[in-house]
């Protein structure tokens, strides 16, 4: 199926899908399990973790097994003449037919200007001063799970920090640029944007900036279904010394065509009602509810974003909007957007929030879960559901780094474990059948860093655990 034509099943069923386009679990659970202020109880989950036979830089539970399909600094298993680079972060897996499956992935390269080089070939570069934007995957499936690589190739380029991002309903993946630089560093554009690329893709894609969603240090996004509503993450830290307002806004976008998103649309920032510029960063009460609204951002794409990467967010702040602690993933399930805060909460070591959205004018905003303790969860950052009711976070902490599984009555469990300290682990996602998880490490983000990088895949005995 094309592009155009998923585009116009989604915008003709939009109505119809209801809650029903994403399973998700109940994070009920959470709520009682994280008020306690020592360590939480972790969950067996799969069992103790095993270095693996297949890929020896992993540590995963017996029964699973895990294959490597790509290596950042090196050549493809299956295009030669591309070099995979460094950087891959956020991630979707879709149904591209027959068997096969498209993952498209992110590329958060943040080389200045005068050093970057285009991800590929370039014929399409945004950019050509930027090496960051997308790389296609296509995965040949079998019904057990196993896959094997069939495809590999740039599909966005000239693009820059391509950190998150997220599926879209009709068939595409927005990627974000977590970054507000632009010429007055010597780039030759404007960089701060969304993305769109259609899964179905086969090369490069014309890039078009999706101003009206906002010039600021994005994170992630996710869409509601029903409405076609976008809703988007800030990845900044909170600082209260800065009079005008500096810190993470969550943001949504109202199409002007649901499906449509290049045609344009009102952006704007939650805040709590009656308690204007509301802080959620500490002090907050896990399961509490706050009655939320959003007020809109006059200038999405404002002139001073690249020397004030806040100014996005000082609109909405001078307006009564909220403020949260480094925004990453973002994820809708069951009527409601869930959202990691990576640096949220008492502990500083990461909050999962949740919106759900009621009348046009706002819904209902809810602490599901803060890490007492960096032992327990270390800053989460891409988030994702299994198709069978658990979630999965990645982490980016310091120290050995994971992904970890939460079970729908909030006991965390280690599922996969890199050797030794790394950097941050990504883009889970699962595939459409759901017997593939897909995930990144990301590796460094630079020319000047070696530390090589990687997409995996694991497929087991699902159904002896949470996940």
């Amino acid at each position: 199926m094309t592009h155009d034509l998923d585009r116009r099943a989604f915008i003709r069923q939009a109505a119809a899908l209801g809650g029903t386009a994403l399973v998700a679990p109940s994070l009920l659970g959470l709520s009682a399990c994280s008020a306690a202020t020592g360590a939480m109880p972790r969950a067996l989950g799969y069992g103790p973790l095993m270095q693996s036979t297949d890929v020896p830089e992993l540590w995963v539970p017996e029964g699973f097994t895990v294959r490597k399909l790509s290596t950042t600094r090196a050549p493809s298993l299956v295009n030669p003449a591309l070099t995979v680079q460094y950087g891959v972060d956020g991630m979707a897996a879709f149904d591209a037919g027959n068997g096969a499956v498209r993952l498209v992935r992110n590329h958060e390269i943040r080389d200045a200007a005068a050093s970057a080089r285009l991800l590929g070939p370039g014929v399409r570069a945004y950019d050509r001063k930027a090496g960051g934007g997308t790389t296609t995957l296509e995965v040949r499936q079998s019904r057990g799970g196993s896959v094997e690589l069939a495809r590999e190739f740039v599909s966005l380029s000239g693009t820059h920090t391509n950190c998150a991002g997220g599926p879209t309903p009709w068939g595409s993946w927005i990627t974000c640029e977590e970054t507000t630089v632009g010429p007055a560093s010597g780039y030759e554009r404007a960089h701060g944007y969304c993305f769109e690329v259609p899964a179905s893709a086969d090369a490069e894609v014309e890039p078009v900036p999706l101003r009206a969603m906002g010039r600021f240090v994005h994170e992630a996004m996710a869409v509601d279904p029903r409405s076609g509503t976008v809703y988007l993450t800030e990845d900044v830290t909170y600082d209260p010394a800065v009079a005008a307002g500096k810190g993470a806004g969550f943001y949504r976008f109202l199409p002007a065509q649901p499906g449509n998103l290049a045609a344009g649309g009102r952006l704007q920032m939650l805040a709590v009602r009656g308690r204007p510029n509301y802080v959620t960063a500490s002090g907050q009460t896990v399961g509490a509810s706050l009655e939320a609204g959003w007020v809109d951002i006059p200038d999405p794409d404002p002139a001073a974003a690249e020397a004030n990467l806040s100014a996005v967010f000082q609109q909405g702040w001078a307006r009564g909007g909220a403020v949260f602690q480094r925004l990453e993933g973002c994820w809708y399930g069951e009527g409601n957007v869930y959202f990691n805060a990576t640096s949220g909460g008492n502990a500083g070591a990461g909050q999962v929030w949740s919106y759900r959205p009621g009348n046009a004018d706002g819904g209902t905003l809810t602490l599901i879960f803060e890490s007492p303790s960096r032992d327990v969860l270390d800053s989460p950052d891409n988030l994702c559901v299994s198709p069978r009711g658990g979630l999965v976070l990645c982490e980016d902490g310091g120290g050995e780094q994971f992904v970890r599984g939460l079970t729908t009555d909030g006991k965390i469990f280690d599922f996969v474990r890199t050797a030794g300290p790394s950097a941050e682990t990504a883009g889970a996602c699962f595939s459409p059948n759901g017997r593939t998880l897909f995930f990144n490490i990301q590796g460094g983000t630079s020319a000047t860093t070696t530390l090589a990088g990687g997409t995996y895949a694991i497929w087991g005995p699902w159904e002896k655990g949470a996940l």
